[in-house]
């Protein structure tokens, strides 16, 4: 009977990979087809990534993308922090459930309803006080908006499952809130904050509705070019560009993982070298 389960599991979780990358590796294939109608295999070629590099709106939309990318992150991270900071460590304040249901609230919310609002926040902003011009700010706000929600979970969760002995060791030997909260919490918090700054600069890559209803005329993203382009059938240099991208992620995840493992094995040198003395 225990072997039929795992036998079913294995089978069930072999689906899914499949499922999951064999549309990835055809992608990748299909980026060195040679003929310009994708489905057709005409031999194998790197004309398109020429093309592709060649194309100055696609070096445009990902220096715009990357840029948003890396403001959102930073910002949604700081803010995240300081949101789950507060919900964790402050105890029951007055407005505490508010708080948590606007943090949370653009978990649940529909993407079309959020970019929607934020334009029409937008466009009031700007009639009122000419301020902002739609474009690399709105889209950076937005992406602000929403990804700082998910570093706030990240980081509750975090101090959730830290204990709280070193600070209040800290603060027995005189150290101030703020001194503890650099030297002790947030060391501890590093691998959350790095988890939401990543999972921030992802999200912000791959945003395209809520950055088409916030973006303006020659402020075009990565993904809105792509479904721009692919619109009206697939085209080879996407794929190309789809490709990049794959490898681009796979190695960060990479060195993210050989990372956060280096951390892993260091803290446990630490913790033994302690026991020891």
């Amino acid at each position: 009977m225990q072997g039929k389960r795992s036998t079913f599991l294995l089978a069930m979780l072999s689906f899914g990979m499949a499922f999951l990358y064999i549309p990835m590796v055809l992608l990748v294939i299909y980026s060195f087809n040679k003929s310009k109608i994708v489905p057709i295999w005409g031999g194998f070629s790197t004309r398109w990534y020429k093309v592709l590099f060649e194309s100055e709106d696609v070096w445009a939309a990902v220096s715009l993308s990357l840029k948003i990318a890396v403001v959102n992150a930073t910002f949604a991270t700081l803010l995240g922090a300081l949101a789950g900071l507060a919900l964790v460590r402050f105890g029951r304040f007055r407005g505490r459930t508010l708080f948590s249901g606007m943090i949370t609230a653009p978990l649940v919310m529909p993407e079309v309803i959020t970019g929607l609002s934020l334009l029409l926040f937008f466009i009031g902003l700007k009639g009122l006080i000419g301020w902002p011009e739609r474009g690399f700010t709105t889209i950076t706000i937005a992406h602000i908006t929403f990804s700082m929600a998910y570093v706030a979970v990240i980081i509750q969760s975090r101090l959730a499952g830290m204990a709280q002995d070193l600070e209040e060791a800290a603060q027995d030997l005189g150290a101030k809130p703020f001194r503890v909260l650099t030297d002790i919490t947030l060391p501890l918090l590093a691998p959350g904050m790095l988890a939401g700054w990543l999972l921030s600069f992802t999200l912000s890559l791959d945003d395209l509705v809520i950055a088409s209803f916030t973006t303006g005329p020659g402020s075009t993203t990565l993904p809105i070019l792509i479904y721009s382009r692919i619109r009206l059938g697939l085209r080879p240099d996407i794929n190309a560009l789809a490709t990049i991208i794959i490898l681009v992620v796979t190695i960060g995840v990479l060195i993210f993982g050989w990372l956060m493992l280096r951390q892993a094995k260091q803290r446990e040198r630490d913790m033994h070298m302690a026991a020891k003395s």
